[in-house]
């Protein structure tokens, strides 16, 4: 190109040149030659893989997990790099903050099995399977409860944690004395859960309370227990525990069978999901759980204990 314009003799028979196949581009459309410009379409990200899988820049492979980082004691965001015992949280991705609880815990346990490096993405509960199926990240493990319902979205590994469901009341409140489900009908309570939860189904189940209010987090339906915004909240009893440290004008309520929620055992199966056709990292996955034994519900619980007790008391 440059010696074209060093040479007058050439320029004026280039310039010709050029204008005429302009002309003959704009008249006729696109070519079979490399485009001009790039369409719309070639600029749209690629079909995302199912592996499972991202290399690193040490072609060390990754496991990419999404989670809320904001639902203790399975997972919290925090300052520090490291917990009160010691323990060694994990960066969160694009973030100067940590992440650590029971499902960064097992996530490094089961990264390490496979030999890969852990990557901990943080999203909104209410857009944790949309993002995943955007290829952000390839798993979850974010306490989520395997449902039928769920289960027609994601393959499931068996579960890595079981729990057990309760309701959480104030403590000085008019329901503190509540033993059983039936004792709540017609009290007109107010209840509330986590948005997008296995236990949004269960609100119907107390006959006349007022429904309607649910929240993004499990920290903000206990704010409303506190503030008297609901009488009742529907949840895990891990996450419970772990918000009465910090909330000691709540109180946690557990039903007897004979006189409790119907249905609520799908979200006592805590499990880690993968893409519905990911099956390969899925069996990858439970592989890893096989191998280091992480069907034993005593373990499970002991791991637990110790994350309620590391938390920041911010969360």
């Amino acid at each position: 190109m440059k010696r074209m314009f060093r040479s007058k003799k050439r320029f004026f028979t280039a310039a010709v040149s050029m204008a005429l196949m302009a002309a003959f581009i704009g008249g006729c459309g696109s070519s079979s030659s490399a485009p001009a410009s790039v369409s719309p379409a070639q600029t749209e990200a690629p079909a995302v893989e199912t592996s499972g899988e991202t290399p690193a820049a040490g072609g060390k492979e990754v496991l990419r997990v999404g989670m809320e980082c904001a639902y203790a004691p399975f997972n919290w965001t925090q300052d520090a790099p490291s917990t009160p015992d010691g323990s060694t949280a994990v960066p969160i991705y694009d973030s100067t903050f940590y992440a650590y609880g029971y499902d960064v815990a097992v996530a490094q346990m089961l990264a390490d099995e496979m030999g890969m490096d852990l990557e901990i993405h943080k999203v909104e509960w209410s857009s944790i399977g949309i993002s995943m199926d955007a290829g952000d990240y390839d798993c979850i493990i974010a306490g989520m409860g395997r449902t039928a319902e769920r289960e027609m979205s994601y393959s499931f590994t068996t579960p890595y944690y079981y729990r057990d469901n309760c309701i959480v009341v104030k403590k000085d409140g008019p329901f503190a004395s509540v033993t059983g489900l039936s004792q709540l009908a017609g009290t007109g309570c107010k209840v509330t859960t986590q948005l997008g939860t296995g236990w949004i189904p269960l609100l119907d189940q107390i006959d006349g309370a007022e429904t309607g209010m649910n929240f993004e987090t499990t920290s903000e339906c206990f704010m409303a227990v506190s503030n008297g915004v609901a009488d009742v909240c529907i949840v895990d009893l891990p996450t419970a525990e772990s918000a009465l440290l910090t909330n000691k004008d709540l109180a946690i309520i557990t039903f007897d069978e004979s006189d409790s929620f119907v249905g609520d055992d799908e979200m006592v199966n805590v499990c880690i999901a993968t893409r519905k056709d990911d099956t390969a990292l899925r069996d990858k996955i439970q592989g890893a759980m096989d191998a280091i034994g992480w069907s034993d519900k005593a373990k499970m619980d002991e791991l637990m204990a110790k994350a309620i007790g590391q938390q920041p008391a911010a969360n």
